[in-house]
């Protein structure tokens, strides 16, 4: 039983009196970014893609993973649903469990991140995806700060947060009038910057405009904010683009006002080679789900921590 679970049977068997968990506003984080925040990982474990190799189905069987994924399943051995988290994915909603990745036979961090974020607080947590493929921050994403023309998907994650938070009651019922608290932004992004070098050369100073735009958009001054490394082909990579770029996402949150409310995530350690995973797509992780999970779970620990030094404001 959840911490959730339990403070709303609490609240009940006292004839409903307010307690713990059963009357605070929902957590909500947003997860946004490319085709690696809509998520790539297989759960299926297909003989066809490398005997299964690197599937979600296979981490919850092998016994060098299977403790590490057990959660994942019920003790009947399907696919456990969480019951304190909830998650809106553009055109899907419900409570967070696989499938909520590019496709519904996939995975992204969302899992992992969920996982961790819905056992760290004992409020109901609600996760707003918001993730399109091929995108670049330098365009696609650009913010109003940067100059130029501000690119048309970060209009649309500002316009579809506001959209699901306005309309939190009518998206989600069970939610009834406890409102919300936005709690924390994770991003994870940066393919379509660093193969053009004029995106990576703005690239600290845009992500920086980022986060400084949509936190006054979104009315949260200190939204904790977490950049998840663009960190695919792992700790040999040697391309002197892919390194700047990644320089540059690490940098911004050493910027003096972002020490204490961004974090960074590095993320090559979790790299897996093309004989360990479902695919050859060095741009999506090789569609590995251990990867991704892990990715999902590295920023739900940054974002802990960034929440337990100051709350958003």
């Amino acid at each position: 039983m959840t911490r959730f679970q339990l403070a709303t049977l609490v609240a009940c068997l006292l004839g409903g009196t307010s307690l713990g968990a059963a009357d605070k506003p929902v957590k909500v984080f947003i997860l946004a970014g490319q085709s690696n925040m809509e998520g790539q990982g297989f759960i299926k474990a297909d003989p066809q893609r490398n005997g299964g190799k690197g599937s979600l189905e296979h981490l919850t069987k092998d016994p060098a993973t299977a403790d590490k994924f057990k959660h994942l399943l019920t003790k009947d051995g399907k696919w456990a649903v969480r019951d304190d988290v909830w998650i809106h994915y553009l055109d899907r909603k419900g409570k967070l469990t696989v499938g909520f990745g590019v496709k519904d036979d996939r995975i992204g961090p969302e899992l992992g991140f969920g996982c961790v974020v819905g056992d760290a607080f004992e409020e109901p947590v609600l996760i707003i995806k918001l993730a399109w493929g091929g995108k670049s921050l330098g365009k696609d994403f650009r913010p109003p700060s940067a100059g130029g023309e501000v690119g048309p998907f970060y209009t649309e994650v500002v316009k579809r947060t506001k959209a699901v938070l306005g309309d939190l009651k009518k998206e989600f019922p069970e939610f009834d009038d406890r409102g919300y608290e936005l709690a924390g932004f994770g991003w994870h992004q940066g393919w379509n910057d660093r193969i053009n070098q004029a995106f990576v050369d703005e690239y600290e100073k845009n992500m920086a405009n980022f986060i400084r735009d949509v936190r006054k958009e979104l009315g949260a001054e200190k939204l904790p904010f977490v950049i998840a490394e663009t960190g695919m082909t792992g700790p040999d990579e040697k391309h002197p683009r892919a390194l700047a770029l990644m320089k540059a996402q690490a940098a911004v949150a050493e910027q003096k006002e972002f020490q204490g409310n961004v974090a960074f995530v590095g993320t090559r350690a979790f790299w897996r080679k093309e004989d360990v995973s479902p695919t050859k797509q060095g741009y999506h992780w090789n569609s590995n789900a251990e990867t991704y999970y892990l990715i999902g779970e590295a920023m739900g620990r940054a974002m802990k921590t960034l929440c337990e030094k100051k709350p958003a404001k």
